[in-house]
């Protein structure tokens, strides 16, 4: 499927990006080549192959949980840009009566 530079042009504007006669050109093939390389695929018969969500067999790639020491308070606080009573501070988002 051969994109032409206006269909070139109309993706280019839906991406919002400004593009020159060369880019649009260079754009128009490389994005025609992109599309029968998709079309050679759907040629593939697929008949006999079940519908997976993964080629790759599932395992969990989770550690145990152990117990180990955290960051200590002060070393978290160091950049904190707002602190209040030894917690981080942030700026009101919502005011109002609740």
């Amino acid at each position: 499927m051969r994109l032409s530079l206006e269909q070139v042009e109309h993706v280019a504007k839906l991406a919002q990006l400004a593009l020159t006669g060369e880019e649009k050109a260079l754009y128009a093939e490389q994005l025609s080549s992109i599309l029968e390389y998709a079309q050679r695929l759907q040629q593939v018969d697929t008949d006999a192959i079940p519908p997976t969500a993964s080629v790759l067999p599932l395992q969990n790639v989770m550690r145990e949980d152990e117990v180990q020491p955290s960051l200590p308070h002060d070393a978290a606080m160091l950049n904190a840009p707002i602190q209040e009573d030894g917690y981080f501070g942030v700026p009101v988002v919502l005011e109002g009566d609740g």
